[in-house]
């Protein structure tokens, strides 16, 4: 939104909804070559694509598109706007004639009804229906619950049953799953009562943060989802030998429940461009992009392909590059850095906790100072060979002095392109100097992609890489059980897995307090553990919350529905 904005007159993302007219979607998708017999269709405005349909069109046509991925800074608790700015790039690529495709991951209803409130984008930038997709959409986040559950089910019977191998309960890796941020469930006893089964400490994580959801959005297919599933480490038995899904024979019936929700769903933008809305890993204990099956279906079908990575660039990028490219055999093209005048003025002002209604105030001086960190962000992304391209998402309360500041930083001290993102206001129109801007650096763009590191190396090297090279640690500490922790997994075989740094997102060190680009500090490991079906290695450096709570006014509060079911304070 541009400083003239009147923000008390500008339509809420409800009101710019409801005047949306929707087209069915085969019209949408038609196009782009996937016509009405390639889906499967959930109503008039929403589908999946079949897995014939997958299979056909991965197997037969050359994936020719330029891969964008949207990332941001280090951003306020509020963000920055990386989906909105992915949904207007698409539109904006349209616009300009190209034909660009959107991935992004679909909302979880723990932040839905705790934080975040709706997660499809926002004002003219936002993913449709709006309803739909933020609840139950197509059913895929109650069908990964329904998965996970029937294998913690089966867990506690084959415990109880005393079946072999002969699980040793003080070291069971598995815990029960819900789709809400119920902060009572983190840590449970179970198995209690007469008929209850072995009595021991459980509890419950998010269904975005179970391993079936990066399964889920790292296999390409039915038959390699199965062998995900399978590989799954659950416990350990009394030997410290893994016990894996396949090993209490719950592979298949956990993937029978999961073969529907890895169909990849389509709807449209508000300018009726297709996106795939598929998929929601976290971006600290897993990879934190959409499905790989919807990358490689969207990649075939269209000129661009923009797709988002959570958190800040030092998380969800990094990820993305090292992990999720090297299992899809993708490379970018290009990277758009969500950057706002807030929160250079959060790191500016080196605040923690932070007071966000200094935010709103112009502050250039706190904005310079908070450059440091956008500065960082630029370094890393550019270690990957990968051209970048600064998006400003602005806000009705920056000053065009905050805005040029940035954009004169980034052309004069930097050399890369910036340009201001208006796609909330404006949708597509308000991104397209944007798209053009990346359409140049992808161009002139003489570098090769390349991966921070070889997945062959050991697992201190691989975790020492990415400490110093993308956080600016000056070394690692590893504390607790986490040289216990990669003996097991080296004898175990495990170690040449990429590894998922799991990290506060609020700063680039593991203090969450550290703002700017904080040097002069080691990083703490202190604890490690296999994700086998998904492929890589999780390595904890704080404390993390897998199953967050509601705040002291959950967003849950503010929302309702009305007898003639208009829903209101979702978005």
């Amino acid at each position: 939104m541009s400083s003239e904005d009147d923000s008390d007159s500008f339509p809420t993302d409800y009101e710019i909804a409801q005047d949306a007219e929707l087209q069915p979607i085969e019209e949408v998708t038609e196009p782009f070559g996937l016509d009405a017999d390639d889906l499967e269709f959930y109503g008039d405005d929403k589908a999946k694509v079949s897995f014939d349909s997958v299979q056909e069109i991965v197997e037969e046509e050359e994936a020719d598109s330029e891969l964008i991925l949207v990332t941001g800074m280090t951003p306020t608790p509020q963000g920055e706007g990386k989906t909105v700015t992915t949904v207007g790039l698409g539109q904006a690529f349209n616009q300009i004639g190209e034909d660009a495709l959107i991935c992004v991951r679909e909302p979880s209803l723990g932040p839905v009804f705790g934080v975040k409130g709706g997660a499809a984008g926002g004002g003219y930038s936002q993913v449709l229906p709006m309803e739909d997709i933020n609840l139950h959409f197509t059913g895929d986040l109650h069908a990964l619950t329904a998965a996970h559950n029937l294998i913690s089910a089966m867990l506690d019977n084959h415990i109880r049953q005393n079946e072999e191998p002969r699980i040793d309960t003080n070291d069971i890796e598995w815990k029960r799953a819900i789709d809400q941020n119920d902060r009572a469930l983190r840590d449970t006893v179970v198995g209690m009562g007469e008929t209850g089964g072995t009595i021991r400490e459980d509890g419950f994580i998010l269904t975005a943060a179970s391993e079936l959801m990066a399964v889920l959005c790292l296999a390409d297919g039915l038959e390699n989802l199965k062998e995900r599933v399978g590989r799954i480490i659950l416990a350990y038995d009394e030997a410290g030998d893994p016990v894996t899904v396949d090993d209490i024979e719950a592979t298949g019936a956990a993937t029978m429940l999961l073969k529907d929700a890895l169909k990849p769903n389509v709807v449209q933008t508000i300018e009726g461009t297709p996106a795939f809305v598929h998929g929601g890993p976290f971006a600290n204990i897993a990879h934190g992009t959409n499905s790989l099956i919807a990358d490689k279906v969207a990649e075939r079908k269209s000129d661009y392909l923009i797709t988002e990575a959570g958190f800040g660039s030092d998380l969800g990028a990094e990820k993305f590059m090292n992990v999720v490219c090297r299992f899809g055999d993708m490379e970018p093209s290009a990277i758009t850095l969500v950057a706002s005048v807030r929160a250079l003025k959060y790191h500016g002002y080196d605040m923690w906790p932070a007071d966000f209604d200094k935010l709103d105030e112009p502050n250039p001086e706190a904005v310079e100072k908070g450059l440091e960190n956008l500065d960082k962000h630029v370094e890393n992304l550019q270690k990957f060979g990968v051209p970048v391209v600064v998006a400003i998402n602005r806000f009705p309360g920056d000053t065009d002095e905050e805005v040029e500041t940035i954009i004169d930083h980034c052309e004069d001290d930097l050399g890369i392109e910036a340009g201001v993102s208006d796609v909330f206001s404006n949708g597509g129109e308000g991104g397209v100097d944007l798209a053009e801007k990346l359409q140049s650096s992808i161009e002139n763009n003489d570098d090769d992609f390349e991966f921070l590191y070889d997945a062959e190396e050991s697992v201190k090297e691989k975790i020492e890489t990415v400490a110093t090279e993308i956080y600016g640690a000056d070394g690692v500490n590893y504390v607790g059980s986490a040289e216990d922790d990669i003996a097991r997994i080296e004898e175990q075989g495990y170690d040449d897995m990429p590894v998922i740094m799991s990290k506060t997102f609020h700063s680039f060190s593991d203090d969450p307090s550290k703002k700017g680009a904080p040097s002069d500090w080691e990083l703490d490991v202190r604890e490690l553990y296999v994700s086998a079906g998904a492929g890589f290695i999780v390595v904890l450096t704080g404390d993390v919350l897998t199953l967050p709570g509601l705040p002291s006014r959950p967003a849950a509060s503010d929302m309702d529905i009305d007898g003639d079911g208009n829903i209101s304070g979702l978005f």
